[in-house]
């Protein structure tokens, strides 16, 4: 596992590689709920897939109220590309109507509240906090679970609860939703699941991933 001080250099030196670290997906800052929909609709899918399905689907939904009265069936034709849209339709329309009858129209701003909504589960509802309330917010989605655990920060556990677990114990609060956006950004542009540009990783220095590869050629 990673000293804080190792750790420490990774954070800065993330921040230096991906000053901007936003969310991926785009939503109206107005209208939380876009957000709580778009993380479902990523499942499984491509945020950049999901960025092209949503304009229409909020335009022909422009409003809580119209998706809390929406038909799932037709809610389902605007989302059919993102995948598993009969359950993602039914997700949405749901959440919707509990917002409404339950939390006037507000996305909660608490995990407890958060994970009673349809669909959402720990993942989407550290974003939430992170991106929304400016909370801490460990977001372990399939770059940051395989990321940390090549780094050594993780134990290279595939659980997205224990690597939470484990993230709470070593990143700051004020840090975490920030590292964890670029973790996806370092995941998708250098340490990319099937081909890791280890030579050109700037995360070297710290990565057990790296080490364990160097040791093998020296021993070789």
């Amino acid at each position: 596992m990673k000293t804080q001080e190792d750790i420490s250099h990774i954070i800065e030196t993330l921040k230096k590689l991906y000053p901007d670290a936003a969310c991926s997906l785009t939503y109206d800052p107005d209208k939380a709920y876009e957000l709580l929909f778009s993380v479902r609709l990523a499942a499984q899918c491509t945020d950049a897939r999901v960025n092209l399905v949503t304009p229409a689907l909020y335009a022909r939904y422009p409003t809580l109220q119209s998706l809390a009265e929406a038909d799932v069936d037709e809610v389902g034709e605007y989302i059919h590309s993102t995948g598993f849209w009969r359950a993602k339709a039914r997700d949405i329309v749901a959440a919707s109507r509990m917002l409404l009858e339950e939390f006037d129209g507000r996305v909660p701003d608490n995990m407890e509240d958060l994970l009673r909504l349809p669909g959402v589960g720990r993942k989407t509802a550290n974003l939430i906090l992170g991106d929304v309330y400016g909370r801490e917010g460990y977001v372990c989605d399939t770059h940051c679970i395989r990321i940390t655990g090549l780094l050594g920060i993780t134990d290279g556990s595939k659980d997205p609860l224990k690597v939470e677990q484990q993230l709470r114990r070593c990143i700051p609060p004020e840090e975490s939703n920030n590292f964890c956006h670029r973790m996806v950004l370092h995941g998708r542009a250098v340490c990319v699941a099937r081909r890791p540009n280890c030579a050109e990783c700037a995360l070297r220095p710290w990565c057990d991933h790296w080490s364990g590869e160097q040791e093998e050629e020296d021993g070789q």
